[in-house]
């Protein structure tokens, strides 16, 4: 047997719309692309609490020990309260378990591969559209990948009373992939009401709810986001979500995630876990430390976890100001039709309602890169490259 007869896979397209912004010698150049966080000098940045929680670290650390396999119960215990709230029932009850993982897609992948083996006849329902890892992460974990409709481009908002129906048609046997807030690509999440029903429809369908948690304090704040949580957790229902500190961290480069499940009863969360740590440890054994322990540090330090907060809402009202900004930019130049929709999404990313014609000109000729379909991280946008940005696309919306 040769290598010989193997393929070239596809590139990444947002991994390849990188590599094209770095060969870019246009000084103007703006990537809006890549879905990491910057600050308004264009940089993804080191938090000050994380800085200062690694200065703890390197004076207190005494090992590099292997962690358990799930990670520190610490950790666990932490993030379990981020997303339940400290004084939740779910977590007095003992019914959540959660280990920690190599970032927010390694708690999608063990979630999936946990799941098709409890639920080897299950198939998987993801929103049209979605993050563009979803579907390949459950393709690999051997999941059948369905689609239910969220967005309507026309009007630029959530397709809520064909999203309902489709949810409806799910039979209990199944799994939904569901974006608890800062919906990717849209930006565009369901309101408290909406949520409501959707988990009124979970629990008379009896299909499971896998809630993807990547960018919790990004939306409305660390509480108002993990609101749909708990709308989910009525009367001894079960469900998985994965978590990532990735970018209300800064945390990038250390893949800190996790996996949390919540199950009918502390007997079943033990034997749930088991199984999860058996898969854990045939694929990647443990977890790395570094960032775990960082956000242990964090959240443990009342001075600490004050500071974090209010960085994170730092990040989350620069991206709230650069939506305005866009907006009222666009507005400024007359250009045809309302963008005020922007302004009305959340998280990092905005459907700009841009055709791939014009995303393809405003790259092309402007060296403004954004992602086929339209999509835009708004977190690239500064006070510095605001002007240029709407200028060109206002001579892109010309077309």
């Amino acid at each position: 047997m040769t290598f010989e007869a193997v393929n070239s896979a596809p590139a990444d397209a947002i991994l390849g719309l990188t590599e094209a912004y770095e060969q870019d010698q246009n000084p103007k150049k703006i990537n809006l692309g890549a879905g990491v966080y910057k600050d308004d000098q264009g940089n993804t940045p080191i938090l000050d609490c994380v800085r200062a929680a690694e200065r703890v670290m390197l004076e207190q650390e005494t090992t590099k020990a292997y962690l358990p396999i799930g990670g520190s119960p610490i950790y666990a215990r932490l993030a379990q309260e981020l997303l339940f709230g400290e004084q939740h029932p779910i977590i007095a009850s003992g019914r959540a378990r959660t280990v920690h993982t190599p970032g927010g897609t390694a708690a999608l992948r063990v979630g999936a591969d946990f799941l098709h083996q409890a639920l080897p006849k299950a198939r998987i329902w993801i929103s049209e559209p979605t993050w563009a890892n979803h579907r390949g992460v459950f393709e690999a974990a051997g999941f059948g990948v369905h689609t239910y409709t969220y967005y309507d481009a026309a009007n630029k908002v959530l397709d809520f009373e064909r999203m309902r129906s489709d949810l409806l048609r799910i039979p209990g046997d199944d799994v939904v992939l569901l974006h608890v807030c800062c919906h990717n690509p849209t930006g565009v999440d369901p309101s408290h009401e909406q949520w409501q029903e959707i988990a009124t429809i979970a629990r008379r369908q009896r299909w499971m709810p896998f809630l993807d948690f990547a960018y919790q304090g990004f939306g409305s704040g660390l509480e108002q986001d993990r609101a749909p949580l708990a709308l989910f957790l009525a009367n001894g229902a079960e469900l998985v979500v994965s978590s990532s500190f990735s970018k209300n961290f800064g945390l990038y480069q250390e893949r800190a995630g996790a996996l949390t499940l919540v199950t009918g009863s502390t007997d079943v969360a033990e034997a749930v876990l088991s199984q999860v740590k058996r898969i854990i440890r045939v694929n990647y054994s443990n977890p790395p430390a570094h960032g775990g322990q960082v956000v242990e540090t964090v959240l443990r330090d009342a001075a600490l976890r004050k500071q974090w907060e209010s960085e994170v809402t730092q990040m989350r009202e620069r991206i709230k100001a650069m939506r305005a900004a866009l907006v009222e930019g666009l507005r400024k130049r007359k250009v045809a039709g309302d963008f005020s929709f922007i302004s009305r999404q959340k998280g990092m990313f905005s459907y700009s309602g841009l055709t791939d014609t014009q995303v393809r000109f405003l790259r092309e000729q402007k060296s403004v890169y954004m992602v086929t379909g339209g999509r835009m991280n708004v977190a690239g946008i500064t006070t510095g490259n605001i002007a240029y940005l709407c200028d060109a696309m206002a001579e892109a919306l010309a077309l």
